[in-house]
């Protein structure tokens, strides 16, 4: 059985997505070119999948199907630059997929072995580090965010519900949710964590990643003292918004502050999906200002997303698709990383919960929004390629759920009472 498709590439800017417009040349692309078709089709008979390549037989049928339009750029792109290339050819337009979050699950599900560990060792001698630019020190944090989360904030009201979170939700039931049941899912999540943090009338809460201020509006309709910091100035703006329209300022003071600039002390932190901007290096920074900030007997309660710690030290120092295009100097943790480096300053896991699940089935809520309805909201200078790149991430943070490669969890850590005893 062959399939006949018919492939649009966009049109490509060369001044906003340089490295998209241009396919790798030279004797390094030319050699590594078909031993990537080689590996693509060793892979795909190991994952179930139907390569089509264009004017070629499927190597499945009946199969989750990858269309590849145009072989030897996909094959350029991927030989040289690995995922990074599988991404931009997809933003190309190069190769595509009826299937795609099922086919980048199935990926996922071997991505660790796909690869001959010979041929591993020799694509490492290549593999780019991040830009310096990117580092997430102090002089380049503020950037880092902006290039993300600065997009506009008429772009992620897109497709994110009401309660305009940008994390994953805790539905009753995943596998049943739906649209309309995904801002209670929110605030059932964030609920859980400022229970967990042990937010109550009177408590000062410090919450580091403000958001668009969802969490602090709860946390002070329970009577809390908030102090939210963020490094977003659209996200800033939209936040003290809410919390006026809520009747709260003042109980809420939301600043323009990174986390290492933090003095005082609080009862509680809490901050959601927000170490991932941290970076490797500044972990136990990290770690260090949440344990100086809470006070003796209080409590700490994270959500992030995690990856399996051989592959989060496989990928540390290396240039991964999602930095270079999503988010900047970031890099997730293994769930062995945050436990050591709380231990290494005095906090303890008290309890744990995975969600991988609801973020699988809140990214599809989120995938299917921006199709139908966030295209319509782009932020400036958002063409098909960026329709295009979005599309991508959100389907490919989708399968690394599903595939059980990435996982996402609450964390809560009691601190030392001050004398000896955790609380």
């Amino acid at each position: 059985m062959t399939m006949e498709f018919h492939l649009r590439p966009p049109v490509v800017d060369t001044r906003s997505w340089p490295d998209v417009a241009s396919v790798p040349a030279g004797v390094r692309a030319r050699v590594a070119a078909p031993i990537t078709l080689s590996l693509l089709r060793r892979a795909a008979d190991r994952a179930g999948i139907c390569v089509e390549i264009a004017s070629g037989t499927p190597s499945h049928i009946d199969a989750p199907t990858m269309m590849i339009a145009d072989p030897d750029a996909f094959a350029r792109r991927v030989g040289t630059n690995g995922l990074i290339g599988l991404g931009e050819s997809y933003m190309a337009g190069e190769w595509d997929s009826p299937d795609l979050v099922d086919v980048l699950t199935r990926l996922a599900g071997i991505i660790a072995t796909s690869v001959p560990r010979w041929l591993q060792r020799l694509r490492a001698l290549h593999l780019t580090s991040p830009p310096a630019s990117d580092d997430p020190a102090k002089t380049n944090s503020r950037n880092n965010i902006a290039r993300h989360y600065d997009l506009s904030n008429e772009f992620f009201a897109g497709f994110l519900d009401e309660t305009m979170t940008y994390s994953a939700a805790l539905f009753h039931d995943p596998d049943a949710a739906r649209w309309d049941s995904l801002a209670q899912a929110q605030r059932q999540k964030i609920d859980r964590l400022l229970d967990q943090a042990g937010v109550t009338r009177g408590t000062r809460l410090l919450e580091i990643g403000t958001g668009w201020g969802e969490l602090a509006v709860r946390a002070a309709a329970r009577g809390a003292r908030v102090h939210s910091v963020t490094l977003s100035s659209e996200q800033l703006e939209a936040a003290r918004a809410k919390v006026n329209a809520a009747g709260l300022a003042d109980r809420v003071d939301i600043t323009l502050t990174d986390y290492r600039d933090l003095t005082g002390k609080y009862d509680a932190v809490v901050s959601v999906e927000m170490i991932e901007a941290v970076g490797y290096a500044y972990w136990p920074t990290y770690f260090a200002t949440l344990r100086s900030l809470v006070t003796p007997g209080g409590r700490i309660a994270l959500q992030a997303i995690t990856m399996p710690h051989d592959r989060m030290l496989a990928s540390r120092n290396t240039h991964t698709w999602i930095q270079k295009y999503i988010f900047p100097g970031g890099l997730l943790p293994s769930t062995q990383a945050v436990v050591d480096n709380a231990a290494a300053v005095g906090l303890r896991v008290t309890d744990r919960l995975s969600m991988a699940p609801h973020y699988a089935q809140t990214l599809k809520l989120w995938r299917h929004r921006f199709d139908t309805v966030g295209v319509a909201s782009l932020p400036p200078g958002g063409d098909d390629v960026f329709v295009r790149m979005w599309h991508f991430y959100l389907t490919y943070s989708e399968a690394g759920f599903r595939s059980n490669y990435l996982d996402v969890e609450q964390f809560t850590f009691s601190v030392d009472d001050g004398e000896g005893h955790h609380v």
